[in-house]
């Protein structure tokens, strides 16, 4: 029998990668080489083997069904020698290799990105990545092992979820302005008043808030600035521009501090559950372990709505 040379091994992995992904530039980036490289690895496989594994057209990449038999067996081989490099790595304690962690701009800038660098701290193996933006990752084509997404979630049986919290939306104000524009005292109240949004788009994101009779209402809002980032609002709102319904978790330290204030308490509403989640696997390499036990622990006491 022919021996398992890295030349072999580099060819069955970019093999897989390429099935999963369904194309040899998405296999390419998520394994940090090129697409020619790949092509080539493949090529040599399939000479290798004497069969078709693609079918290539300029539009698509698809398993012949020997292909498909091959990819099968092959897959479940690399995740048992996946299995067998983390058993050696709980066995001595390290923890190494890249982790890429997703999150929406903001809250990556202000509360995920301290937690990396701590990490990175704690395990100088360890090569972490953060993407922060507000677009839906795909763990596949994007190449991210953890995100943390905000709204509800889909039922699935290939991600996991941990509940980080909720975002929970204040509308407060400098002191300054309501010294001079007056507090707001109901709803109605806000068209009166300068109010700063949040643009998607071109397009103001309405505020939604509980009316007098409990029901949600989104109120009318007539004299208004808007930004498409809310660290942009955050300092708008400090510097006495409006009214702005902002995430607790961006203002927390100001309304302590008394830089900003609440207004309309009790109108609030808007509450958003936020989730760490990753693809569901049999084995949980360590590099990921420590990731999310960090986040989980951190993370909720950021999210956390008193």
């Amino acid at each position: 029998m022919e021996p398992i040379t890295h030349d072999r091994l580099a060819g069955i992995t970019a093999f897989v990668a390429a099935a999963q992904a369904g194309s040899f530039a998405l296999a390419a980036a998520r394994l940090g080489l090129t697409r020619s490289a790949v092509g080539k690895a493949i090529a040599r496989l399939e000479a290798r083997v004497g069969v078709r594994l693609f079918v290539r057209t300029t539009r698509s990449l698809a398993l012949t069904d020997d292909g498909q038999a091959f990819y099968e067996r092959c897959a479940q081989a690399l995740e048992d020698l996946d299995a067998a490099q983390h058993m050696l790595e709980a066995g001595r304690g390290a923890v190494a290799g890249r982790v890429r962690v997703s999150a929406p701009v903001v809250f990556g800038r202000h509360h995920v990105a301290p937690l990396l660098l701590e990490l990175a701290d704690r395990h100088p193996q360890l090569r972490l990545e953060g993407n922060f933006t507000d677009r839906l990752v795909d763990f596949a084509d994007d190449g991210i092992d953890l995100a943390i997404r905000s709204g509800r979630l889909p039922d699935s049986d290939t991600l996991v979820a941990r509940p980080l919290g909720t975002q929970a939306m204040v509308l407060c104000a400098a002191p300054d302005y309501l010294r001079r524009h007056g507090t707001p005292a109901s709803i109605g109240g806000l068209a009166s008043h300068r109010c700063l949004v949040y643009l998607h788009g071109s397009q103001a994101v309405p505020w939604s808030l509980a009316g007098a009779d409990g029901n949600t209402v989104q109120p009318g809002l007539s004299h208004w600035i808007g930004f498409d980032d809310i660290d942009t609002l955050a300092m708008a709102a400090l510097r006495g521009a409006g009214v702005a319904n902002l995430p607790l978790w961006l203002v927390r330290a100001p309304l302590q501090q008394g830089t900003l204030a609440r207004v309309l308490p009790h109108a609030s509403v808007s509450r958003t559950p936020m989730h760490l989640v990753w693809p569901r696997t049999r084995f949980l390499p360590s590099k990921l372990r420590v990731t999310i036990d960090l986040l989980v622990a951190a993370l909720p006491a950021v999210l956390a709505l008193d």
